[in-house]
């Protein structure tokens, strides 16, 4: 005779073996649509952002700052190292022209992926971003001197002069 143990382990390996191909069926498969030409886009969500707003009044070292602090906090990690590197070695000798293109360029588009694409020429530059900062941007992500650009760089640099 069984043991009532050994009966309820029985009993629950078959019951479970049993129930399997049943539960196998209604799981559904999970995989990306990517970009397919019955892809119909039905299911993305346009979020409104408010617009970009010039800061004309802005002192330079002021707006110098504030576009320091906003190169290095970005929506992906990608673009927080290559826009805070880019702006320690180039903030701090951009005139008001150059400083109100990059300006632009880092908070008008809705897309931090957008801004990549176009630094890393992955994807043309649409002509209102195109100038003098992204031809930089551009030279400075093909980072022709193989340095290490692993990391944002640290906090202290703030208060020095760029290198």
């Amino acid at each position: 005779m069984l043991s009532s143990v050994v009966a309820r382990r029985l009993v629950s390996g078959v019951c479970q073996a049993a129930m399997r191909p049943a539960f196998t069926g209604l799981v559904s498969s999970r995989g990306y649509r990517g970009d397919t030409a019955d892809d119909t886009r039905a299911d993305l969500i346009e979020i409104p952002l408010p617009p970009w707003d010039e800061r004309p009044g802005e002192a330079i070292d002021i707006k110098k700052r504030r576009l320091l602090y906003e190169s290095r906090k970005r929506g992906m990690l990608e673009n927080c190292i290559l826009l805070s590197l880019f702006a320690k070695r180039y903030l701090n000798t951009m005139t008001a022209s150059q400083l109100y293109q990059y300006d632009r360029l880092i908070n008008e588009p809705s897309n931090d992926w957008d801004i990549y694409y176009w630094a890393t020429e992955a994807q043309p530059t649409p002509e209102v971003y195109q100038g003098e900062i992204m031809d930089l941007l551009q030279e400075f992500a093909k980072n022709r001197d193989q340095e290490q650009r692993l990391d944002a760089p640290s906090l202290e640099y703030l208060e020095k002069e760029s290198q």
